[in-house]
């Protein structure tokens, strides 16, 4: 049986995938990016790593093939048994192995492990029908300045002003027309009287415009404070209380198996000894495998679920694992 399209399939629904006695494949959430240097742009997805300590079996990829397969859960942990055999030896004999859609394994000088996924496949379902593509550079034109003209110094030749006529006094004879002069007194006392005449006409107009103002200015302001004072059915205030009865709750999505139990008083007496032993145990309801399973506890990460789950081993239960699950 070939294993490797069942671990494909549960990695574009859960987040780790443990194939038992072998390792584990974690899928973490990558946002889109985009490669300036080559104007590259690449949808989000999930990238695939491989971690060879997770090796316990929490019974996803077994139940998931024994559905699929239709055939028992026992024999689906035999036939993953048998795979993962397969797996080391082609490891050992040809120190790389492929994993169709997932990844490449192989052995370093030191024989650790080695993982590198397969960038071809996206197991991120809303990125579903998304492909990275190459946008050309944008050419953007660039206004250069325009050159300043400078003009030399001309030389400009200034004709000189003719005169429009030319006025001979007439020193031979006598001033024939007398009336010259009491037209020239006429036109000195009219320019008198302009001088001294018209700044009182200023004033006047300049008097009548302030009062003017003065009658506009206060009506103005009478009908600000009807506007303001006399308002018949002034608009109540409201006031807003907000309320929110919501409270945070912190997901612990890790948890440590004590064990799992087909009598539920069974379960309960394993979950009373681990609080008289101090542990935050919990029980959980009935699964579908018809059991009840019993925790240590739960951890909001994998790393305090790990370091927990490693004093356990040492000091109560070499056969705890962890559960990776949202309850």
């Amino acid at each position: 049986m070939k294993i490797e399209l069942y671990i494909a399939q549960l990695l574009y629904r859960y987040q780790c995938v443990t194939v038992p006695g072998f390792g584990a494949f974690l899928a973490e959430i990558q946002s889109a990016q985009l490669v300036e240097n080559s104007h590259s742009f690449f949808p989000p997805k999930k990238t695939i790593s491989f971690n060879t300590h997770i090796k316990n079996n929490d019974g996803l990829l077994a139940n998931h093939i024994a559905q699929i397969e239709k055939t028992s859960y026992e024999y689906a942990v035999s036939a993953i048994e048998y795979e993962v055999l397969n797996w080391k030896k082609a490891l050992q004999e040809n120190r790389t192995f492929l994993i169709k859609n997932i990844g490449v394994l192989s052995l370093n000088t030191e024989n650790n492990i080695l993982f590198t996924p397969n960038e071809q496949t996206n197991y991120l379902t809303k990125s579903f029908g998304l492909t990275s593509f190459v946008s050309p550079a944008v050419k953007r034109e660039v206004e250069l300045p325009k050159p300043e003209v400078v003009l030399e110094n001309e030389e400009v030749e200034i004709e000189e002003e003719k005169p429009i006529f030319n006025f001979v006094p007439d020193t031979e004879t006598p001033t024939r027309n007398p009336y010259l002069k009491y037209a020239a007194v006429f036109v000195i006392g009219l320019a008198v009287a302009g001088s001294i005449g018209y700044p009182l006409y200023q004033n006047r107009i300049a008097s009548e415009t302030i009062l003017v103002e003065t009658a506009v200015q206060k009506k103005v302001q009478n009908k600000i404070q009807e506007a303001t004072f006399f308002i018949q059915t002034p608009i109540p205030a409201v006031t807003l209380t907000l309320k929110s009865d919501k409270k945070e709750v912190t997901k612990l999505p890790y948890h440590i198996m004590a064990g799992a139990f087909r009598s539920e008083a069974n379960a309960q007496k394993r979950y009373r000894q681990l609080i008289a032993e101090g542990f935050d145990a919990r029980v959980l309801g009935i699964n579908k495998n018809g059991l009840y399973p019993v925790l240590y506890g739960s951890y909001t990460t994998f790393a305090e679920a790990e370091k927990e789950k490693n004093k356990i081993t040492e000091t109560d239960n070499p056969d705890a694992w962890i559960l990776i699950q949202s309850l």
